[in-house]
């Protein structure tokens, strides 16, 4: 008999493994590729970035696999989890996580069996957990959000494993409680129509906003409320790339570390004054140097750095900047000026176009118009008209220049002059 009973709890389980959770979503929605996010903490109207969330998503040989990674800010602390689903029923196969308090890796059948590894006690448990319903990973059922049939006014629930240590029960239910359609302003791409999927953990009360593309089921941001805290996840879109001229890192280091070449410079400010319309007088006002410290930037001008450069002045009319990829801005060198008549240099750089670009603070000399009344024009007693009284005064205010110039080195070894001035 009791051979009898374990032989149909094998059956039944067997049989609820071959069904759902696979049939619940549309794999024509499914997207491989890397992603990362930045992850805050809210508080007080404000956000502080605590780590970063790199996600890697692949299917290959009838298995999703999902790699995840936290890196900590300012520390070296990063969490990495692995999880691997069978393609077709989306039921886990395998899952393992790594960080510096705990580790434990799950294979996942008719039993959960594994081990759980605490790194404080150095105390090493066995893992065995029976299975007698579906479920999805708990780690990449996110990602399974978007290959759900959405429109507006949707619903659904399905269940996931969240392995903790201790649970007699580790299978929780998850509800799509709202979906709706909203938009998403990326500050680099734009506006993107999004499906807002709202979900609740039922076991945790945690609640999420999945912002969702419309036309491709890319996760863009998600908004957290656990434990009462707030957190917030958006796409670092670092796999953004307008560009077609390519990059070369190696050949562009080269160009500002192996040359032996200088450029040096003075960066200053001067008010232009105009007593005739169109006839300037200059030289009349000293020369304000920027101040000690100051920062000036040198960009090898080549190809890439000229699309960029035209590219973000489109992009600006509309409010948006494109970001350099980092092996990019690793190339820019910096330097400061170093004395009080705001003189810098640049050396061992390589034959070649060059771009200066600098920002600093002055003071500029203005005329503000005042009225100060008002004189009325009377012939013969008839009333002619009004003419305001004006008063002119001289005032400064602080004003902030915007300078940037290409120099060309023609031959290593030259040495080039530039004179980085504003002047209004």
């Amino acid at each position: 008999m009791r051979y009898l009973l374990l032989l149909l709890t094998v059956l039944f389980s067997q049989s609820l493994l071959a069904q759902a959770p696979g049939s619940l979503f549309d794999k024509k929605w499914h997207r491989s590729g890397r992603s990362e996010m930045a992850y805050y903490y809210l508080q007080n109207g404000g956000k502080i970035e605590i780590c970063s969330f790199r996600i890697d998503v692949s299917q290959h040989n009838n298995q999703l696999v999902v790699h995840t990674m936290l890196a900590f800010i300012g520390t070296n602390d990063k969490w990495v989890d692995t999880s691997i689903s069978d393609w077709k029923t989306l039921m886990p196969i395998y899952r393992a996580s790594h960080n510096k308090e705990r580790e434990y890796a799950l294979h996942y059948g008719t039993e959960v069996r594994g081990y759980y590894l605490d790194k404080k006690t150095r105390q090493r448990h066995q893992v065995t957990e029976p299975v007698v319903n579906s479920f999805v990973d708990s780690y990449t059922y996110p990602y399974l959000l978007g290959m759900l049939p959405l429109a507006s006014g949707y619903k659904t629930d399905f269940a996931v494993y969240d392995y903790k240590h201790g649970n007699n029960n580790n299978v929780k239910k998850v509800k799509v409680v709202e979906v709706r359609s909203n938009t998403y302003e990326s500050p680099v791409t734009g506006s993107h129509k999004v499906w807002q999927v709202s979900v609740l953990e039922e076991a945790t009360g945690d609640t999420y906003d999945y912002y969702i593309d419309k036309d491709n089921r890319r996760i863009w941001k998600i908004d957290l409320v656990a434990g009462g805290k707030q957190f917030q996840l958006i796409d670092k879109e670092t796999d953004y790339n307008p560009f077609t001229a390519t990059f070369d890192k190696n050949a562009t280091m080269k160009m500002i570390t192996t040359g032996n070449s200088v450029v040096t410079g003075q960066v200053f400010a001067r008010d232009n004054q105009a007593p005739i319309k169109g006839i300037a007088v200059l030289n009349i006002n000293k020369r304000q140097y920027a101040s000690k410290g100051t920062s000036v930037v040198l960009i090898p001008y080549t190809a890439y750095f000229k699309e960029w450069l035209k590219l973000n002045k489109k992009s600006r009319k509309t409010g948006r900047a494109i970001p350099l990829p980092k092996d990019v801005a690793d190339c820019m060198k910096v330097t400061g000026v170093y004395d009080d008549e705001g003189h810098f240099e640049f050396v061992n750089l390589q034959p070649g176009e060059y771009l200066l670009y600098t920002e600093f603070e002055y003071v500029h000399q203005a005329t503000q118009t005042e009225v100060v009344g008002y004189t009325d024009t009377y012939i013969n007693g008839m009333f002619q008209g009004t003419s305001a009284n004006t008063v002119s005064h001289d005032i400064a205010v602080s004003a902030k220049a915007t300078v940037q110039e290409v120099v060309t080195i023609k031959k290593n070894g030259d040495k080039a002059t530039v004179k980085l001035k504003k002047t209004r």
